[in-house]
């Protein structure tokens, strides 16, 4: 009689093509005499990591793969993966090779022997862990990102910044409609989002040198755990997306008046709407860019086709704002009801409202 389902391990992938056999292999060794799967969920990596994925699936029934087509992001990953396996116990491990699979074992261990337990969470900063060949600068952000996350959460965690742990599935299950899927950091989504505090256990681990891929930990990866902290303070009074376009639109107002002004100071009044439609259309531009880079980061727009498509698409939605911020922006100038400059703003949030509403419809509801 073959055992039941013990463990899943979920591994989020993208471009991770080289990494798939060999990690493949490493959980074989690790949890030898266990019943286990692992579950790949890749967010369509150009470089083929699902293929190689399903290249060992078909020889080995354990490896499954999730190729997201159109959605992207570590924890939407992670949680799609987590809800998708039948194993009472599921654990998270990242695809470069950096997590130690070795002591997944001792994790599914404590939890099968404390049923009050919920998680079991690798720290590199328990004692016997570590952060390998971490160079001061990082060290130093993980630190503050660490001091920033215990804001936020329900537990005193040594290393709240942990993607690799194990938690029983039904936690996840029954948190899965409330967590924010936002960001790369899974784990404090789900520390944070529980209606009551996660009994946890931490086990040390030395995190490892990535030998192949491209890290991921860029500065907009870090944007985005700035967003999920914003995201679990706030994000009940203003949705983080609505927060995230205002601020880019913010910055968007900045560079319609940095546009605007020399044309009015070289021409005079004569060329202000020319000057208004000019600085609209920059302004646009930065936005889209701006906001396919970080508001929408889990739809962005890739490839220069798409970004084309998706940026004539953002100036035809937004079209009717443009008019109204035109339109209006005319009308006070003309009027004289105040100068220049406050009739621009007047246009530029008027215009505003209506961007937000077609173009999370339009342009990137629609990949």
């Amino acid at each position: 009689m073959s055992q039941s389902l013990d463990v899943a391990i979920v591994i989020p992938t993208f471009n991770e093509v080289r990494n798939v056999p060999v990690l493949v292999a490493r959980l074989d060794a690790a949890l030898a005499g266990r019943a286990w799967e692992a579950i790949f969920v890749d967010d369509d990596s150009p470089d083929g990591t699902a293929d190689a994925a399903r290249e060992i699936a078909r020889r080995d029934s354990r490896v499954r793969v999730i190729q997201r087509i159109g959605r992207r992001g570590l924890s939407s990953a992670c949680i799609e993966g987590m809800c998708a396996t039948a194993a009472p116990l599921v654990a998270v491990i990242d695809g470069d090779l950096q997590h130690d699979e070795t002591i997944l074992p001792a994790m599914a261990d404590a939890l099968h022997a404390d049923a009050s337990l919920d998680v079991v969470i690798g720290s590199r900063f328990v004692s016997g862990g570590g952060t390998g060949d971490w160079d001061r600068d990082r060290v130093a952000k993980s630190a503050f990102a660490t001091k920033l996350s215990r804001r936020v959460l329900k537990a005193d965690l040594t290393d709240p910044m942990s993607g690799f742990f194990m938690i029983r599935t039904q936690i996840v299950r029954n948190l899965a409609p409330h967590l924010a899927a936002i960001g790369f950091k899974i784990l404090l989504d789900i520390m944070t989002g529980a209606p009551h505090p996660l009994k946890f256990v931490e086990l040390p681990y030395t995190f490892r040198v990535r030998s192949e891929g491209e890290s991921k930990l860029d500065h907009v990866v870090a944007m985005e755990f700035l967003i999920a902290l914003y995201d679990r303070m706030f994000g009940r009074i203003v949705p983080v997306r609505f927060a995230m376009f205002s601020a880019i639109g913010a910055l968007g107002v900045g560079v319609h008046m940095a546009v605007l002004t020399p044309i009015l100071l070289v021409w005079g009044d004569r060329a202000f709407l020319l000057g208004q439609v000019i600085a609209a259309v920059v302004a646009m531009t930065v936005n889209f860019f701006l906001n396919n880079a970080l508001t929408y980061r889990d739809r962005r727009l890739t490839g220069w086709r798409q970004l084309l498509d998706g940026w004539v698409s953002f100036c035809v939605v937004c079209s009717v704002g443009l008019v109204a911020n035109v339109g209006v922006a005319g009308f006070l100038h003309e009027a004289r009801d105040g100068t220049w400059a406050t009739a621009a703003l007047v246009g530029v949030l008027i215009g505003a409202v209506w961007n937000y509403a077609l173009s999370s419809r339009f342009t990137w509801g629609r990949y």
